[in-house]
């Protein structure tokens, strides 16, 4: 079988035997088989280990190409890029381990996406190899999983629905996670205690973490003031209590980067913002108080060389995460509150049928590879984009047809 560009694949997963690329593995697997209408492969540095992902995927799969491949043997990175048309990359933290696969892609014109949530990292990779990406035709795709997947489409879906139903477009946009149940894994809190090393060691680092349009362009910019939650906060449009939402800080970067890479579509002066739900009342308060205070506790133990290690050592490790239960009994429900200048509201939601982060984000990365594989066109430019911006309309078939999300409008004003 014949690929898009006449590579044996179509995309290979690197760092498939990861607690991510396995879950990744398994959902290409059961949903596309092996050497059908998808030809793909999984790749990653030891061969025993990716044979043994093989015997535990069931019968099949043991047709299924295996490929070595070694971040610290650039030889073997080009070799995996000439032979596949997209590289999907849970080799992570991204910060330590991504950027040779990145450089690679960029530099050979094989597109490429992940489900980094490191947004330091992004910059410097679209810094150093955006020019490479866009001469040699590389559609590189970071974010790929619940950061930034829901929000990114989300807010996309917000404005399509805001443009019919009003004849505008929305320019401020509130995110609120309802509820989402689920569970970390090592390689998540690994990349977040990188993060929280890297801007203490660093001042610049830490202004820069403070600014929405981090990763825009550096013409796209505005006057206007961007909304972040700090602490504990009464919303009274959906009528409960808020605070801050630990994957905001990546989401509200991708999402400016979304507006400005379609030619500001949101409105130049658009702003945007997401915080987490915690209930009514005094419990509400309570929680929202609570989970304000633990998530700056933690990134103040993270930032010290003295705490760090009770921090790592309270957490799960790297390759540990939430059991195939957890990740099939999880779910989250986004809800997207919309104002067009004029003060006409629309409220919309985001739902998914698996855990966010492992569950649902396998699903959300694989379906997001097949669409560079399958559904953009050759001729789209190369360069560092966003899911909204460059998946849109396709990506969005794929989830609610193939990944368990659903978006839908909820109430308008």
């Amino acid at each position: 079988m014949e690929t898009a560009n006449d590579t044996p694949y179509h995309l290979v997963v690197f760092g498939a035997t990861s607690f991510v690329g396995q879950i990744l593995a398994r959902y290409l697997f059961e949903s596309y088989g092996v050497g059908q209408s998808l030809n793909w492969a999984i790749a990653g540095r030891s061969q025993q280990k990716l044979d043994g992902l093989k015997s535990r995927l069931g019968d099949g799969a043991d047709a299924l190409p295996v490929l070595t491949a070694d971040v610290g043997d650039e030889a073997s990175i080009d070799n995996l890029c000439a032979a596949t048309r997209v590289v999907i990359s849970t080799v992570g933290p991204y910060a330590l381990f991504g950027e040779p696969m990145v450089r690679a892609c960029a530099r050979s014109g094989t597109d490429y996406c992940d489900l980094t949530g490191e947004v330091q990292w992004i910059r410097r990779m679209i810094e150093r190899y955006e020019d490479d990406a866009k001469a040699s035709g590389a559609r590189i795709v970071h974010c790929c999983g619940f950061d930034s997947i829901p929000s990114d489409m989300g807010v996309w879906f917000l404005q399509q629905q805001a443009e019919e139903t009003f004849g505008a477009r929305c320019r401020d946009v509130r995110m609120r996670v309802k509820v989402a149940k689920g569970g970390l894994s090592g390689g998540t809190v690994a990349s977040m205690i990188n993060i929280a090393k890297e801007v203490a060691a660093d001042p610049k680092l830490r202004k820069e973490m403070a600014n929405p349009f981090s990763i825009c362009p550096p013409e796209h910019r505005s006057s206007k003031r961007q909304p972040s939650l700090k602490g504990a906060e009464f919303d009274r449009t959906l009528n409960a209590w808020l605070a801050p939402f630990v994957m905001g800080a990546i989401n509200t970067r991708v999402v400016h980067r979304s507006n400005a890479l379609q030619s500001a579509r949101y409105g130049k002066e658009f702003t945007y913002d997401e915080a987490m739900m915690t209930g009514r009342g005094m419990k509400g308060r309570a929680r929202a108080y609570a989970m304000t205070a633990a998530l700056g506790g933690f990134f103040t133990a993270s930032a010290i060389k003295p705490t760090r290690w009770v921090v790592e050592k309270l957490v799960p490790k790297p390759g540990e995460g939430p059991s195939e239960e957890q990740q099939r009994t999880g779910f989250f429900d986004l809800r997207f509150v919309g104002r067009t200048e004029d003060g006409k509201t629309l409220i919309t939601k985001v739902t998914g049928d698996r855990d966010p982060g492992y569950g649902s984000t396998g699903k959300m990365l694989g379906e997001a590879g097949l669409c560079l594989a399958f559904d953009i066109a050759s001729d789209q430019p190369g360069g560092f984009w966003t899911p909204a911006s460059l998946l849109d309309g396709a990506l969005h078939k794929r989830l609610t047809e193939k990944a368990g999300l659903a978006f839908e409008v909820v109430e308008t004003r």
